[in-house]
């Protein structure tokens, strides 16, 4: 594929995203009274997904544009010792379900990303979020999988292709990121 036509699918998904603007609007209203409230944004994928999560969390942290007070917001992608603690005693499906049991509280909310919809360990996250009663958002592609039968809501993003899933979520991603940042900059 050449890089015309590559750019040509890319922005034909994301102009199919504008759909999506009412769900982001409640999502940031959300996501503004979590952190507002003293609650955090967990982030939880596998692969690129891991890496959109480690990006977006450090966005929230640091700052995306502006100066701003920090807004709690962890991946639970980048602790080695307890990714791969876990993965040893007791497998890699249940390595983010087990953190958000140490780490996610009532108000909190989850980021579950899988393009497919299909991970097992994203699946067994937003099985025990809702246990929690911690809200979780699947972050998938057109199709959902299961984790949109899980999760309370889910951002599909307009396509079966994972790179351009995952160029759909950054852009949501940095959308909202930018969105709380104009609402907590002081």
């Amino acid at each position: 594929m050449d890089f015309i036509a590559t750019l040509a699918a890319h922005r034909e998904v994301i102009e199919r995203l504008a759909p999506l603007a009412p769900q982001l609007d409640a999502l940031v209203d959300r996501l503004q009274a979590c952190l507002a409230g003293g609650g955090k944004v967990l982030w939880l994928g596998n692969g690129g997904s891991a890496a959109d999560c480690q990006h977006l969390a450090a966005e929230l942290v640091v700052r995306y544009k502006a100066n701003r007070r920090a807004l709690a917001s962890l991946a639970l992608t980048t602790d080695t010792s307890v990714l791969t603690a876990h993965s040893n005693d007791f497998g890699f499906e249940t390595v983010f379900a087990r953190q958000l049991e140490a780490l996610a509280r009532p108000g909190d909310v989850v980021m579950a990303l899988s393009t497919s919809g299909t991970s097992p360990n994203v699946l067994a996250a937003a099985e025990t979020a809702r246990r929690l009663g911690v809200y979780c958002v699947g972050w998938t592609g057109a199709g959902g999988g299961r984790l949109a039968g899980i999760a309370d809501e889910t951002l599909r993003a307009p396509s079966d292709v994972t790179a351009r899933i995952q160029e759909a979520h950054m852009l949501i991603g940095h959308w909202l990121c930018e969105a709380l940042e104009a609402r907590f900059a002081a």
